[in-house]
């Protein structure tokens, strides 16, 4: 049975015939606005070929009433969307800035009682996957600068307007209408000054329409001229009910099959004695008697429910739902035949996602943490996002334990086998560096092989200098005058030694 069947059919089936009125309102509010309301804008879904591979308004609704369902009562479902946001966020992230007064913004930024990161963002990532987009109101103190956020929930979210001049480009969220009738229409934050970066058109729609503040909107799953994202659970929602309505299923029938029934049979009775017998049958209890003559014969019997094999059933859906996730079957309790050395290639997918939804979070955190900064200058025009002092970055734990023992000893084997390229002269030490790098890569470091090699060289030649002093100075009296062209002391120990010099 569809999820929407199950969780929406029957309440509508169940509703009183005056809820049309309620129906038509809700339609009102998620479709088109009044032309008063919306005086010097309109929305694009008309011209734009892009919005018809949008759900529709109420579609949109189901599709994220479902996914929370679907997150509360179906461990499958549950899982899929909490163990990413184990290994995304368990260990916990945060902001940083190379300039120490920006770090100072960052983290009052991060650790503002309202904004409280630390505490609110795995919510709100979790929100992000079952919903498919979020958004953020961000209120700008006009005396320090300071920004704080505000969570619009993505339910309350009735369009999202796109720049007519580029399409995948959201330039505005509007609303859904309050109790009063009233919606807000709220700019989407691009850092950067609207004439430097819009199409005079587009430029005037968001400064005279979208008047009620400023808001970040950050989405997933949506093609580029889409308008709207889509929850991790879309694809699988039908899915998922059907794993759950199988288990079910088969929890009844293994009911079933501890349930018996005695047949009492009667030879050479008729219906009206069978009649008469049932009326006066009462079953046996335990280590009790039941005595008859050779006319009645009394059976248990139990069902026969024949089946097809039902583990071989459940793997089937389970991991057609674990596939279309990219997760192992080994993560949900399924071992089957699978071996450690499998279970860690068959988890490199997995991480792969895992990093792609990472980078997504880490770009809308430090897409946030640059808007901080750009607040706190007076002349905001004038910054220049590719000086360090502005460069943030959101930090997050690494996704797995990485073994680094085969590294370690690959590292060993290239660099004994460049040296010895390199005394052969048949490889530059600059290329042998280049090698090494690939392999520190897999340990976290980014090596510039020319500017390693150049610094490497710098110290060298200061060590040999160092080392060349160090020895000058513990030279014995003897060996001074012996390199000065002097006799030896110590009983003439040192005469006929010649020096260097002299040789």
């Amino acid at each position: 049975m569809k999820w929407w069947k199950r969780l929406i059919g029957a309440a509508d089936a169940a509703a009183p015939a005056e809820t049309t009125t309620v129906v038509k309102a809700v339609r009102e509010a998620a479709g088109a606005q009044t032309r008063d309301e919306e005086e010097g804008w309109r929305r694009l879904s008309g011209n734009n070929p892009g919005t018809k591979r949008d759900l529709a308004p109420m579609r949109q609704d189901k599709m994220q009433t479902i996914a929370e369902w679907l997150w509360q009562s179906n461990l499958l479902a549950n899982r899929l969307i909490e163990l990413p946001l184990a290994y995304l966020l368990a260990e916990g992230v945060s902001l940083q800035c190379k300039d120490s007064d920006n770090q100072k913004l960052l983290d009052a930024f991060w650790l503002d009682p309202i904004n409280n990161f630390p505490l609110k963002l795995e919510a709100r990532a979790r929100d992000l996957a079952l919903k498919g987009e979020q958004c953020y109101i961000a209120s700008v103190n006009s005396g320090n600068g300071m920004v704080r956020l505000g969570y619009l929930d993505a339910g309350n979210i009735a369009h999202v307007v796109m720049d007519p001049d580029n399409p995948e480009q959201p330039i505005g969220v509007v609303t859904k209408k309050d109790t009063r009738g009233t919606c807000y229409k709220y700019r989407v934050i691009v850092l950067g000054e609207d004439g430097d970066l819009f199409s005079e058109r587009t430029t005037k729609i968001r400064s005279e329409d979208f008047t009620d503040g400023d808001c970040f909107l950050y989405q997933v799953n949506k093609l580029a001229t889409g308008t709207r994202g889509r929850s991790d659970l879309l694809a699988q929602a039908d899915w998922l009910d059907a794993y759950d309505e199988f288990l079910f299923g088969e929890f009844d029938r293994a009911s079933y099959l501890r349930s018996f029934v005695w047949d009492l049979q009667i030879n050479g009775a008729q219906e009206e004695d069978i009649k008469k017998r049932a009326k006066t049958f009462k079953a046996p209890g335990p280590n009790s008697t039941f005595i008859h003559n050779e006319q009645e014969t009394l059976t248990a019997k139990a069902p026969e429910l024949q089946s097809a094999d039902t583990a071989e059933a459940a793997r089937v859906f389970r991991n057609h739902v674990l596939g279309g996730a990219t997760m192992p079957e080994h993560w949900f309790g399924g071992g089957g035949d699978v071996n450690r050395a499998a279970a860690g290639e068959m988890g490199e997918p997995t991480f792969k996602m895992y990093t792609a939804r990472q980078k997504m979070l880490k770009l809308m955190l430090e897409d946030m943490g640059r808007f901080v900064l750009w607040k706190a200058v007076s002349t905001s025009s004038t910054v220049d996002w590719s000086d360090d002092k502005y460069t943030v970055t959101a930090v997050f734990p690494e996704l797995v334990n990485r073994d680094v023992t085969k590294f370690a000893s690959a590292m060993a084997q290239v660099s004994t086998t460049v040296t010895l390229l390199i005394e052969a002269g048949l490889l530059t030490e600059e290329r042998a560096l280049k090698l090494i790098a690939d392999i520190a890569q897999r340990f976290g470091q980014d090596i510039d092989a020319k500017a390693e090699l150049d610094a490497a060289r710098l110290e060298k030649a200061k060590r040999d200098a160092d080392k060349a002093k160090s020895d000058a100075f513990n030279l014995t009296q003897d060996e001074r005058d012996l390199l000065a062209g002097k006799g030896g002391g110590n009983g003439g120990q040192g005469a006929g030694r010649t020096t260097p010099a002299q040789a």
